[in-house]
């Protein structure tokens, strides 16, 4: 079997090395490594395929936010692979799409080896996620349908990008049944995703969490998806594309929610903190 393709690259802002690796059994398959953090997948020849089991969940609500194969404006806050961008473009073509990622070198590595399909309408702005969301065109508000938020430096999520404040600023860029999407990472007690829950409580009328069993249990480090929408969320069928899925998860929202934000803290600018930090473990090979 021929050696798989990996390319690196040092990332100025981060200080850390984006590494992109081929996979030796799927040629064409590719996962985007940050200091050897897996953050996104890519299949080339087949962009409808979402690896990541997070990533699929946030996937299932940009099925469902509009009908099948109807473009919608997306916004992308982290570009990591750009996975989800391709997938869009893929499912909804002629889509219009901004990406925000502070690391120009880590697009330009993508860009350079996984580059993005002809045609694809997709803008890629660099800087500061809150920084550019802030100062997005005019255009855009109240025009987004989904927002993804996936903002990381290494492992861990700012503290810039978790607070009310900066929910009510992608609040004001969505459209009016549009969705944001937040990838949340947590572990044993879930303390952070139970604030950042009850933070999107605070700014969106309507809000959903998505995840498995054993991290709504806070056994393990893993990733809860947040969905939240001033309109109610369009999930009638959202139970059972989780439940499908080839990682089981479930839809709490309601009462269920409700108890699962009890007591916990609103985040604000004055409070917010990082996303904890995973341990190592988290990450290395099985087997």
């Amino acid at each position: 079997m021929p050696a798989a393709s990996a390319f690196e690259r040092r990332l100025p802002n981060d200080g850390g090395i984006a590494r992109l690796e081929e996979s030796r059994d799927r040629p064409g398959s590719w996962t985007l490594l940050v200091d050897g953090t897996p953050q996104s997948h890519v299949d080339l020849e087949h962009p409808e395929w979402l690896e990541f089991e997070y990533v699929r969940r946030i996937g299932h609500a940009i099925d469902l936010v509009a009908p099948e194969r109807q473009p919608i404006t997306a916004l992308h806050l982290g570009a990591g692979a750009l996975t989800l961008p391709r997938y869009v473009q893929a499912t909804r073509p002629g889509s219009r799409q901004q990406v925000v990622e502070i690391e120009r070198d880590l697009v330009e590595l993508v860009r350079e080896h996984l580059p993005l399909p002809r045609g694809a309408q997709v803008r890629i702005r660099q800087g500061d996620a809150r920084d550019v969301l802030a100062k997005l065109p005019a255009g855009l508000d109240g025009a987004v349908d989904i927002a993804v938020v996936d903002v990381f430096a290494g492992a861990r999520t700012p503290a810039h990008v978790t607070s009310a404040e900066f929910h009510e600023l992608i609040a004001r860029r969505l459209a009016p049944t549009g969705i944001v999407a937040v990838n949340v990472a947590d572990g044993a007690g879930l303390a952070f995703a139970r604030s950042q829950a009850a933070t999107m409580v605070h700014v969106f009328p309507h809000v959903a969490i998505a995840a498995d069993a054993a991290m709504l249990k806070g056994r393990r480090f893993g990733n809860i998806v947040m969905f939240a929408s001033a309109h109610e969320l369009p999930f009638a069928g959202m139970p059972r594309r989780l439940a499908s899925d080839p990682s089981p998860a479930k839809l709490v929202d309601g009462d269920e929610l409700r108890r699962f934000i009890a007591g916990a803290r609103i985040a604000t600018d004055a409070t917010a903190v990082p996303s904890p930090t995973p341990s190592r473990s988290v990450f290395a090979p099985k087997g």
